[in-house]
């Protein structure tokens, strides 16, 4: 009887330490929505839902409105982005989506490749790295990603973490208690408000210049995975203040893109289109803020829905969550007085 009891305590003691680990885990853990958000709310998606997925940087996440495709395209799209995301990560964010979801097209974003060449790039690893999953296929992105004398910087995960409950929030208790629900009704989107003026750039590179071994080796990777699961590819530029050297990589990835069958469309190229503002529309040189994301998601959605086949799921009880996402942005757009 006494081992009977022995055995019993030690299963409730071994529980009660996964479940004090699960809420230290949960509290102390990093919660950007600059990467992180939209890693982990892509696991509360409804499963095979997501029609058009945006992979890339920031620029995706900030200056495409997943609420407004959906409200005026019928689009089902999620910004599935992290900050300044190289494209050796792209490509496992792209295995671990189609994990869960069928994606008919992916759209990627040539910002990073273009700005940044390291062959490892730490400055935005975070926000890229701590929403994922565990997972074979996390560890694999961990490797390419760190040399590996700096892998122990980030995994575990809570070695990088463990010392924030000097500086909780109230967004970090909320996070304890959000449901899936909660979750799927994030689409990824999120919207900037300030406005910055800026000049409109006035050139156009005619000379080319390629991508990093590293960037060519993984986009390489991408694309032969998509043709490989049938996924129809469309390569953008966003539009932000663009630099000529950076502007030399986005016609390599044109010409590149004219080779092999891609769809490539570089936003600066439409700024008079899509009536962009420079006085109003910018956040920072980076970033769109979000009335200048409404007008090219809108130019975007209406391009998408022309070149690609792509399901109008409005008034599915399937999709409902995407109705959900416009209500949350709407009501985000309000309180900020836009």
């Amino acid at each position: 009887m006494k081992k009977v009891f022995g055995f019993f305590k030690f299963i409730a003691l071994i529980l009660a330490l996964v479940l004090s680990l699960s809420f230290v885990d949960r509290l102390l853990s990093f919660k950007t929505a600059h990467g992180i958000k939209q890693a982990r709310c892509l696991y509360a998606q409804p499963e095979n839902t997501i029609d058009v997925a945006f992979l890339g940087s920031s620029h995706m996440h900030v200056n495409i409105n997943t609420a407004l495709l959906w409200e005026k395209y019928g689009i089902a799209a999620y910004d599935y982005s992290a900050a300044e995301q190289p494209l050796w990560m792209t490509y496992y964010y792209l295995q671990e989506l189609c994990k869960y979801q069928s994606p008919k097209v992916v759209v990627l974003d040539f910002y990073a490749p273009a700005m940044f060449y390291d062959d490892y790039q730490y400055k935005y690893i975070a926000d890229n790295f701590y929403g994922m999953k565990f997972s074979l296929n996390k560890l694999r992105m961990l490797k390419a990603s760190v040399e590996p004398d700096r892998i122990k910087d980030f995994f575990p995960a809570l070695v990088s973490y463990h010392a924030r409950y000097q500086e909780l929030e109230q967004a970090d208790w909320d996070y304890l208690f959000e449901s899936d629900e909660d979750k799927s009704s994030f689409k990824g989107y999120t919207p900037y408000f300030k406005i910055a003026e800026w000049e409109k750039p006035e050139f156009d590179a005619e000379d080319e210049e390629p991508l990093t071994a590293k960037s060519q080796e993984y986009l390489d990777k991408i694309i032969d995975y998509c043709n490989e699961k049938g996924i129809q590819m469309f390569f953008i530029v966003t539009p932000y203040i663009k630099e000529y050297y950076a502007d030399q990589r986005f016609q390599y990835v044109e010409n590149l893109c004219a080779q092999r069958g891609i769809m490539f469309e570089d936003g600066n190229a439409w700024y008079e289109t899509l009536g962009l503002d420079f006085s109003k529309d910018y956040f920072d040189f980076s970033h769109l803020n979000y009335t200048g994301s409404c007008k090219y998601t809108d130019y975007l959605g209406a391009g998408l829905k022309y070149r690609f086949d792509i399901p109008d799921h409005r008034g599915d009880p399937a999709y409902e969550s995407w109705d959900r996402n416009v209500i949350e942005i709407e009501k985000e757009v309000a309180e900020q007085g836009w």
